[in-house]
C-alpha cells in the first residue's frame, strides 16, 4: 500500500507563515514570536469547531500544566486592543480554571477562513472532534469561504471522499446526529444509516442499534433489510463480562478510530483488541489515525 502525502503532516504552520518584516523594522509585539499575553487579553474562537469538552480531559490537561506548565503555545491573532484565540482552547481555559494570569501565545496574521481552518485543523490532528463537530467545521467553511469540497480536502489533507462522506452526515435527522456527537454511534454506524432514505426509518435502525449493541457490519446487514445477529450460537464461548474502566477504553479508542472497537478480556492482565474495517480506503484511514506508514 502506497502512503499518500498529508496536507496535516505539515502542521500549523504551513497554513500561516510568520509575517516578514524588514531588517530595520522593530516593532514592540512582533509576529510569529512566543510571548506571554495575559488570559483577560484573549478572547474565544468565534470559528471554534468544537462543542463539547470534557471534563475529565481538562483536568488530565490542568495537572500537566501544574507539573509541566503549558509546553505549547497557543496562537492568536489581533483583534481590536487585544487578541482572538486561533488554537488551543483546551490550553486556555485549563490555565483560567487555574487562575493563571499568562500563557505563552504565538500572534500570526490569520484571515476568518484561516482561524477557521487552522482551528479545524488542530483538531483533526489531536483527533479532538466527534464526526458531527468535524462535519459541521467542513460545512462552514464551504458555506461561508465558497470552497469546493476538492480545494477543501486539499487544505485539511484529507481525500475528498473523505470530507464528502463527512458532510453527508448533516443529512442525517438531528437526533441521530446528536447520537454521533454522545458517542453513542460512530461515523460507520452512520454511515449505514445515510443507505436508508426514509428519516423515520432512519431513527428506527439507529435505536435499533443502540438498543443491540450492533456492530457496523450488522448496522449495514439491518439497513439492507437483513436480520441482525445479535445472539452468539449455543456453542460459542461466552465472552467475558468487561468491568467499566475496560469499557471506557473500549469506547475512547472506538470514538478515535471511527469505527468499531472491541476488547476482548481473557483472564489476568491477559487479552485482545479486535479494530474493524470495511474497504481498503477505511483500513488506510485508520492506520493514518495510528500514525502508520506503509
Amino acid at each position: 500500500m502506497t502512503a499518500q502525502k498529508r496536507g496535516l503532516g505539515k502542521g500549523l504552520s504551513a497554513l500561516i507563515p510568520a509575517k516578514k518584516t524588514a531588517a530595520v523594522t522593530i516593532t514592540p509585539h512582533p509576529e510569529g514570536i512566543e510571548r506571554f499575553l495575559k488570559l483577560s487579553e484573549i478572547k474565544p474562537n468565534r470559528f471554534q469547531p468544537r462543542r463539547s469538552f470534557r471534563e475529565a480531559e481538562l483536568a488530565e490537561l490542568m495537572d500537566s500544566i501544574k507539573e509541566k506548565g503549558v509546553i505549547e503555545p497557543v496562537i492568536v491573532r489581533r483583534s481590536g486592543s487585544g487578541y482572538e484565540l486561533v488554537a488551543g482552547e483546551r490550553r486556555l481555559r485549563a490555565c483560567q480554571k487555574l487562575g493563571q494570569e499568562k500563557i505563552p501565545a504565538i500572534i500570526r496574521q490569520a484571515t476568518d477562513q484561516e482561524a477557521l481552518e487552522i482551528a479545524l485543523i488542530e483538531n483533526i490532528q489531536r483527533e479532538n472532534l466527534n464526526p458531527i463537530e468535524e462535519s459541521r467545521g467542513y460545512e462552514r467553511l464551504v458555506r461561508e469561504f465558497s470552497l469546493t469540497q476538492e480545494a477543501l480536502a486539499k487544505k485539511v489533507g484529507k481525500e475528498r471522499s473523505t470530507v464528502a462522506n463527512s458532510l453527508r452526515l448533516l443529512a442525517l435527522p438531528e437526533e441521530i446526529q446528536k447520537m454521533l456527537e454522545d458517542d453513542k454511534l460512530t461515523a460507520g454506524h452512520a454511515r449505514a444509516l445515510l443507505t436508508v432514505s426514509d428519516k423515520r426509518k432512519q431513527l428506527s435502525l439507529a435505536h435499533s442499534i443502540l438498543s443491540k449493541g450492533l456492530s457496523v457490519r450488522e448496522a449495514e446487514a439491518l439497513a439492507k433489510g437483513e436480520p441482525a445477529k445479535t445472539s452468539a450460537p449455543a456453542s460459542a464461548k461466552t465472552p467475558r463480562q468487561l468491568d467499566q474502566h475496560l469499557t471506557n477504553i473500549q469506547n475512547e479508542i472506538q470514538r478515535a478510530l471511527g469505527t468499531k472497537v472491541r476488547i476482548v478480556s481473557q483472564g489476568k492482565n491477559k487479552g485482545k483488541i479486535e479494530v474493524e474495517y470495511y474497504s481498503a480506503n477505511d483500513f488506510e484511514r485508520i492506520l493514518q489515525k495510528l500514525n502508520i506508514k506503509l
